[in-house]
């Protein structure tokens, strides 16, 4: 039986305000879809024997513009964003204006996302995918490798530190890339592990949904230099990635800014044009 968040030996912190109805949530989903299909169906997906494409390899390509670009249907701050977008068409824009790679929200009741969101995504790229959502148990990562997902995301805010290490290695082991999500120092400090790929900042405070890139500059000197350095969320101009690059970030997590409009694609497209023009 999973663990309730309340319970002192879960794996699970508790962060309180909305982040404890989503983990609630997310627990009876995950109880669900084990039901329906089992860990040693999703090993016989003819997905889950691919090879990952590199995250490192990716965000570092010179051709590329270092963007993570985010397929976001809803959020809980702003509820429904863009909910008519097709997601093998809008990732397949994203991709061809220069994204390093795709993220994908694939929590269903608070962001508006699927697997078949992410299922379509991986039917039309050829660079890494990030399966984005609440990750709190090994099936969802196993689950995640079966769908094409070449990145696994995990919570510093939601997941305790040897759960982090726990997962990273599952994850590690499957071939995934594995990006970390910390909001603040202490977050960092206690939650970095030896098979994490990647260290992402959120600038968006996930217990009062207020947004700042300082968060950023602030932490950017405290993560080692063998991770992959990433900003997310609250970058909506150029100027912003170019600041945060000169800082050492190399990735940059973008969906609202593309997503909020009718065609993100193209949204996508003049905003790579821009940086690439330093505009």
């Amino acid at each position: 039986m999973l663990p309730h968040i309340s319970d002192p030996s879960s794996p699970f912190k508790q962060p309180g305000g909305i982040l404890d109805e989503i983990v609630a949530n997310k627990l009876i989903e995950i109880k669900e879809a084990r039901l329906k299909v089992g860990v040693s169906r999703l090993e016989e997906s003819e997905l889950f024997d691919r090879k990952c494409y590199s995250l490192r390899q990716s965000l570092l390509a010179p051709e590329r513009t270092g963007i993570i670009a985010e397929f976001k249907r809803a959020s809980p701050s702003k509820g429904i964003i863009n909910d008519q977008a097709d997601a093998a068409g809008v990732t397949r824009q994203y991709a061809d204006a220069g994204a390093s790679a795709i993220s994908v929200l694939t929590d269903r009741e608070f962001f508006g996302g699927s697997i078949k969101d992410l299922i379509e995504a991986r039917s039309v790229n050829n660079i890494p995918v990030l399966r984005k959502d609440f990750i709190l148990d090994e099936y969802q990562i196993i689950e995640a490798k079966a769908i094409g997902a070449d990145i696994i995301l995990l919570i510093a805010s939601v997941l305790k530190p040897h759960t982090i290490a726990r997962f990273a290695q599952l994850a590690k082991s499957l071939g995934l890339n594995t990006l970390l999500e910390v909001h603040k120092l202490s977050e960092l400090e206690e939650s970095i592990c030896a098979d994490l790929d990647a260290i992402g900042v959120n600038n968006r405070n996930l217990s009062d949904f207020s947004v700042s890139v300082q968060h950023s500059f602030d932490l950017v000197e405290k993560i080692p230099g063998n991770f992959l350095k990433i900003s997310e969320s609250g970058i909506s101009k150029t100027e912003t990635i170019l600041e945060l690059k000169d800082a050492g970030f190399n990735g940059f997590l973008i969906g609202e800014n593309f997503m909020k409009e009718a065609d993100p694609g193209a949204a996508m497209q003049e905003f790579s044009s821009r940086l690439k023009t330093g505009r």
